[in-house]
This record gives C-alpha cells, structure tokens and sequence, in this order.
C-alpha cells in the first residue's frame, strides 16, 4: 500500500495498489513499447493504456512521458520501477510457493538451434528452478518449421527468425545483423564460391543465396547441415563461407566483406499461440526481459 496525501486535503487515505496495474506498468517500460507490452500480457494496446492511466489516476502523478515517439519514464515513474518489481517479486514468490493454477502445467517452447543453444541454456534453467511445477519442454527446429507447429498447436511459444516486419508476427525482441565468415579470406578467390549453409528452409541460407544472386557472384553449397554444430565444424575446418549472426561470429573465424554483398538484419521474435498469459506467460516475459536489449546483453 502507498499513502498518498493530497495537497489540497487535510485527510490522508490508504490506496490498494492492484497488481495488475503495476505488472502492465513495469512490462510497459521493460519492453519500452505499448504493443509489445501487450502482446505479453494478453491484452490490446487500448487496455494497456488504459491500465496505465488507472495506475496514474491512483498515485495522482504521471508515470510515462508521452509526449516523444518513445516511451520514456517521468520521475516519478522512475521512482516507483523498483518498488513495483518489489511488489510482483513477492507476489510471484508467495504464488509459486503456495499458490495453485497458474504457476502449474505445461509449457511447450520452441527456437532455432542457434538460438536454443547461445543464448537460452541459462534462461531456461533459471525458469525451470524457479517454477517447477511448470513442465518445460523444448523443441529445435527451423522458423518455418516452428511456426507450423505451433498453427497444429504442437508449441505454446516459440522464438523465431523473420524478416523485419510489423507487430502482426509476435514480438520482437532484437534485432540480429548478419555477416559472411570463413577460416581464411583468401578462399575467396575461389570460383564458384563454396558455401556451408543449413538446408531449406533455414532463413540464412535464403539471405547468403539471394544476395549472391542479385550480385552476380556464382557459388555452390560445398557443405550442407541442418546442425548449427556441423556448420561451425566446417567453415573452423576451412571447407567454405557461412553466413553467422554477427554477435555470434567466433574471433578464430574471418569476418569478410567485399567482393561479397552486404546482407540485410533479420528480426528475432516471441511468438505464441495463447496470448502470454499462465505458464507461457511467465516464460514469455523471463525470455523477453534477458533478450530484448539484445544477445549481447540480454
């Protein structure tokens, strides 16, 4: 509770701060978007909206500046972020040691093996420690693969590699530029030029096959593996070039550029079947509060 006076009021008055006007609030700075905090929590933007304005209606102080294109905390709001992860800290705790629903069931969790394997392993055990009456299973696969999962409704929620796009296909959480590599520059001086890429439909063999067609370069696929581990084995053995996320570049690899054409980012995004409500929900926002700000952070 926060006792709020009022200026003009002689009389103090305890206020029951609700819960959920607090989660909306800290998910909404989190993920520094209104959409995107939606998207998590299983509301529309409006709702979310209008949530934040209870919240502030009831502290009587502005918590978000709305005036700029961004979402940028007031003093205030700044004031009341830690407390109010205090608060869901708690209540999070008491309801995953005594409380029954939703911290219970199953949670079905997909991603590219890439992915699945730099930058989820600590994530995932952290989840599973905390919330074990929660069954996690996890699942390695391609986006196109993964996304027809979950429309058979085999995945609760996935991780995903896109083209960079609206709100309209989950929520993005980083940006990912990409890059050429090989063990040593001078195999490109190699005609036709070998490529190790992952089989069809992997998102980065697309990108490094549509690239050096519209430059004109000629190649061929020297070394094809749907294993990200078989990959990185043959471009470290010198066998051809790859195309790699360009934070997941190990420094034993050469990062190339020209004569090769620059490629474009993909978007990395949280997609899920049930809105991010119950046990999705509650790894929906751990995935996204490690990642947004990037792998390198996050």
């Amino acid at each position: 509770m926060f006792l709020i006076t009022d200026a003009n009021d002689v009389t103090s008055r305890l206020v029951n701060l609700e819960l959920d006007l607090l989660r909306a609030f800290v998910t909404v700075v989190e993920t520094g978007s209104f959409t995107r905090a939606a998207a998590l929590l299983g509301r529309t933007q409006p709702a979310v909206s209008l949530q934040i304005r209870r919240l502030e209606d009831q502290l009587r102080s502005p918590l978000l500046d709305r005036a700029g294109k961004g979402v940028a905390v007031t003093t205030e709001g700044a004031g009341l972020l830690p407390q109010a992860r205090r608060l869901l800290r708690l209540n999070d705790e008491i309801v995953s040691t005594l409380g029954e629903g939703d911290l219970e069931g199953e949670v079905r969790f997909g991603a590219p093996e890439d992915i699945a394997t730099m930058h989820l392993p600590g994530i995932l055990g952290a989840f599973a420690r905390s919330h074990p009456r929660i069954k996690l299973s996890v699942k390695c696969d391609y986006t196109a693969n993964l996304l027809d999962q979950m429309s058979r409704g085999q995945l609760d929620l996935a991780l995903i590699k896109r083209e960079p796009v609206g709100p309209e296909l989950g929520v993005r959480v980083w940006s990912e530029p990409l890059v050429w590599v090989a063990l040593d520059p001078s195999i490109l001086e190699t005609s036709p030029l070998p490529l190790i890429v992952a089989p069809a439909p992997d998102i980065y063999r697309k990108r490094a096959l549509g690239a050096l067609e519209a430059a004109g370069l000629a190649f061929r696929a020297c070394f094809t593996s749907p294993s990200f581990a078989g990959q990185m084995a043959a471009l470290r053995a010198g066998l051809g070039v790859g195309v790699l996320p360009a934070a997941m570049a190990p420094r034993d690899l050469t990062v190339l550029g020209d004569p090769l054409p620059p490629l474009s980012d993909s978007e990395i995004a949280l997609v899920s079947t049930r809105g991010m409500g119950g046990p999705a929900g509650l790894l929906a926002q751990e995935v996204l509060r490690a990642l947004e700000r990037g792998p390198s952070s996050s």
